[in-house]
């Protein structure tokens, strides 16, 4: 039997959060096949056969075992080691295939049976199958309903007392939608149980002071813990008043989550134990795995694949830990000794080191959490799955990340863009420019530049900041004040010098200062109530920045009394560089009746107004792309995606390593997207050129393709207005004599373009993003300055726009010093179908089009070149359902 795909086998999460492994059925799956059916109930059989069947023979064991892979496909699902799920397809003419599940009765209810379904509709969509049929009995309501529930269109017709249901599996809007609301619940539902566990058990707690396993106890129980805490120590009877137990399997009562602090090399063992106690999740604080090296990395890799096939969830290893300030449970999980105050973020660190650092910052500030998560080396749990739990939570109002790395950035993306529509999301990214990650995180390599990634954040309404002072900056004024309606501001204080560094801020960071009111130097509270009232009612104004730099031997209380009751009052935001202070001070806090630090209102403070200006900066961009529509990505009806992806196939054949596509190659699949690409003929010599001059019908330009002559600025390498044989030959002559190398100069003639401003247009599949697109205007001093924009297919509307206006050079193709503005309209057309091309075809791994022509007219593509490749893997996010691979594997999450 040939060998299924390798990206058919995937980690996956049940309804219930718990993890299983699905994967094609094999050959030696025959034991496993039959201890599953027995354990099967008889309607369950008879639902599935339509008949008494209670045992398999080795007939039906050797048919359902044995499968090729394409026109009869199977897949199992395992936990535990044992085959709790079967669902396969069988092709029963071309293009449709009828498809079936057995689910063993105690795991009804937990979803297998969409997931099955969804992955069997991947591989048959990969094997060219469009439909998928399956007979069921009437009164099997639920395999019905798993059907209807789909997102699917079915059609059913009724014979000889079976059901027929018939679909198509092409994925439609709908079909996605149910299938990332599934993820979404069940993602959020594995995080749920570690910030709201009613047992703990600390494996590894230990008597001696100063030691990992002792820390943990005494964090656990100074935070009030409003749960069961077991302490497990093989060779202690008690730990800090708590009895202890062996193993965990030794607690008489259920355990929710496992705390571990024990020696790498002994981890192994404390999963079988969690295992068989029925535990939901381990937090790993344990360190030497992919952090050390190689060996490490396989260390790091079996714990994973064990946790996962046993049903468990993982954070860590190498992690600090998980807080939850909710007095209701009040878990401080952690090696830190600080627990925060209660508040309105939530915070997901990848760093374990730096920790506690922050969480000491946060209580300094006075911000305040609802949650806090150390993944260390993010094997299993990742910043993915904690977007999916606070988007749902009501007590978490901002999101703070500080990533290292991203394993699947078109996931993230795809959950953040949705997050930020309901919260807004603040992130640090180490690495920003080396692209580098820490050594413990197992990512693809990136080949698209760094400004990729920061155009994928911005996409996603992500407000990314430089450092993490930026980062509680901004997080601080999101937690406590309103959005703001635009740029406009007013800077209201009592010194002269800190309102002008205030307006050279805003002005720097694109604020717009529309008023600016400079009080005394020793102002009454009553002033500076007046001052403020005033700006926050005028309709020229979105938001305050409130200097106040008291006299000598001032304390500034009726002040701070005065920006806190219209800080609460007020629905414009409102910040303060107050005595220097930074946070939120407890002057300037308003109280909280759920129980935070501050409540809504409280103004924050910042020690430089230069910082509080930048942080405003932030939350308007924010707010500006929060109010700015955009739609679902525009899918283009005028397309042919099968003729391409024949060139391209046909090209691979013919070059299996990969090539570059020949200009009628390049041409056809251009133009099955709606692009033409004029043609160009390469001469090496006076005559060629006249000939092709007169195959143009002249009105034609000569110019030097090489690569240190193209778009020169003086364009010293064209010619142009060439209209007859003798022109022709006279412009050979002139340009030959002026480049240095006329045999290599790569001359080329075309018709006459309409002048235009020169733009490009680049797309890469990138081995970590999948497709990246890129616009900018075309030149080698543009190229030096990096003026380009990207983003990550599909582009939506917004996506679009905001590529063309967001370059510093994008002046010249609205009307620069008096130009004719070009049709921006059909460069933005240019744009979104060069993405859509490269979102629908992985194998083009490179497409640019190098200088296109943009006029008041529309638009000219005069040169392009295409590099087609075999893709090793698919992309990462799938139409299935999938957790990130084993850490040191080459899938990302």
């Amino acid at each position: 039997m040939p060998d299924a795909p390798r990206h058919w086998q995937a980690d996956v999460l049940l309804r219930d959060g718990r993890t299983a492994h699905i994967r094609p059925i094999r050959p030696d799956d025959a034991e496993l096949l039959v201890e599953f059916y027995s354990r099967v109930s008889d309607r369950s059989k008879y639902y599935r056969f339509f008949s008494p069947m209670p045992t398999l023979s080795d007939r039906d064991v050797a048919r359902f075992t044995q499968v090729d892979h394409d026109s009869r496909v199977a897949l199992v699902l395992l936990l535990q080691g044992r085959m709790i799920a079967v669902g396969r397809y069988d092709v029963v003419k071309p293009g449709e295939a009828e498809v079936a599940f057995l689910v063993e009765d105690q795991h009804h209810g937990r979803g297998i049976a969409q997931l099955l379904l969804e992955h069997l509709a991947q591989a048959a969509r990969e094997r060219g199958i469009e439909r998928f049929t399956a007979e069921v009995l009437p009164d099997n309501s639920r395999m019905i309903h798993t059907f209807r529930d789909a997102g699917y269109r079915v059609v059913s017709g009724y014979e000889d007392g079976v059901l027929t249901l018939e679909f198509s599996i092409d994925p439609t809007d709908t079909s996605i939608g149910v299938m990332r609301g599934r993820e979404h619940r069940a993602e959020a539902a594995s995080i749920e149980r570690f910030f709201n566990p009613r047992s703990i058990a600390i494996i590894g707690a230990s008597r001696r002071q100063d030691t990992i396993g002792q820390v943990l106890v005494r964090n656990l129980v100074t935070a009030d813990f409003t749960g069961r805490v077991y302490a497990v120590n093989p060779s202690a009877a008690a730990v800090s008043g708590l009895p202890a137990f062996k193993t965990v399997g030794d607690i008489p009562d259920d355990v929710d989550v496992a705390i571990v602090a024990v020696p790498a090399e002994s981890v192994t063992d404390v999963v079988l134990d969690c295992a068989a106690k029925g535990v939901h999740g381990m937090i790993v604080i344990s360190s030497g795995f992919a952090e050390t090296g190689e060996e490490g990395r396989q260390r790091q890799r079996h714990l994973v694949g064990l946790s996962r096939s046993y049903g468990l969830r993982l954070i860590g290893p190498n992690c600090l830990g998980v807080i939850n300030t909710d007095p209701a449970v009040s878990v401080n999980a952690s090696l830190s000794p600080v627990m925060p105050p209660r508040g309105r973020a939530g915070f997901f660190c990848q760093s374990g080191a730096l920790g506690s650092a922050i969480l000491e910052k946060v209580q300094n500030r006075g911000l305040g959490l609802t949650t806090f998560v150390s993944a260390g080396n993010r094997a299993d749990v990742s910043g993915n799955d904690l977007l999916q739990y606070w988007e749902e939570d009501d007590a978490t109002e901002v999101v703070l990340l500080y990533l290292e790395s991203i394993g699947n950035p078109r996931k993230f993306s795809r959950i953040a863009r949705r997050v930020s529509l309901r919260k807004p999301i603040i992130a640090v990214r180490s690495g920003r420019t080396t692209q580098g990650v820490p050594m413990g995180h197992a990512v693809r390599r990136i080949a698209a530049p760094a400004e990729a990634l920061d155009a994928m954040f911005r996409q996603a309404g992500i407000i990314q900041v430089g450092t993490l002072e930026e980062m509680f900056d901004v997080a601080q004024l999101l937690a406590h004040q309103p959005l703001p309606r635009g740029r406009r501001v007013a800077i209201v204080g009592n010194s002269d010098a800190l309102g002008l560094l205030a307006a050279d801020a805003a002005a720097e960071v694109g604020l717009l200062v529309t008023r600016s009111v400079t009080l005394s130097a020793e102002p009454s509270a009553e002033d500076f109530e007046d001052a403020l009232d005033d700006v926050i009612d005028d309709p020229e104004v979105d938001s305050v920045i409130a200097v106040y730099i008291p006299p000598l031997n001032v304390s500034g209380e009726d002040v701070a009394n005065v920006l806190a009751a219209v800080g609460e009052q007020s629905d414009k935001p409102l910040v303060s560089s107050f005595l220097g202070a930074e946070g939120v001070p407890e002057l300037l806090r308003v109280p909280d009746v759920a129980g935070s630090a501050a409540g809504r209102g409280s103004v924050p403070s910042y020690p430089a107004v230069e910082s509080a200006v930048r942080a405003l900066a932030s939350v308007v961009e924010y707010a500006v792309w929060l109010r700015t529509p955009d739609g679902p990505a525009a899918l283009l009806d005028d397309v042919d995606t099968l003729a391409v992806k024949r060139i391209v196939n046909e090209a691979l054949a013919a070059e299996p390593e990969g090539c570059e596509l020949t200009p009628e190659q390049l041409a056809g699949v251009l133009a099955a997207y709606g692009i033409e690409l004029w043609p160009s003929y390469p001469v090496a010599n006076a005559r060629m050129a006249q000939a092709a001059g007169k195959r143009l019908g002249w009105d034609v330009v000569l110019k030097a393709t090489a690569e240190g002559l193209r778009e020169r600025p003086d364009l010293a390498h064209v010619w142009r207005n060439i209209d007859s044989p003798a022109e022709m030959r006279q412009a050979w002559e002139a340009l030959t004599e002026l480049v240095r190398d006329p045999a290599n100069a790569g001359f080329v003639v075309q018709k006459k373009a309409t002048p235009g401003v020169p733009v490009s247009i680049r797309s890469l599949e990138d081995p970590l993003f999948g497709p990246v697109v890129s616009f900018g205007i075309s030149g080698p001093i543009i190229d030096l300055l990096s003026d380009r924009s990207y983003r990550i297919p599909p582009l939506g509307s917004r996506d679009v726009a905001a590529m063309v206006r967001e370059m510093k050079s994008s002046p010249l193709l609205f009307g620069y010093r008096g130009a004719e503005q070009v049709d921006v309209a059909d460069v933005e057309r240019l744009i979104s179908r060069v993405a859509q091309l490269q979102n629908d075809v992985p194998q083009l791994s490179s497409l640019e089009l190098s200088l296109v022509l943009a006029g008041p007219e529309g638009t000219t593509v005069l040169t392009a070149a295409a590099r087609v490749a075999n893709i090793a893997e698919p992309r990462s996010d799938l139409f299935v359902r999938r957790m990130a691979d084993h850490p040191g594997d080459t899938i990302p999450e």
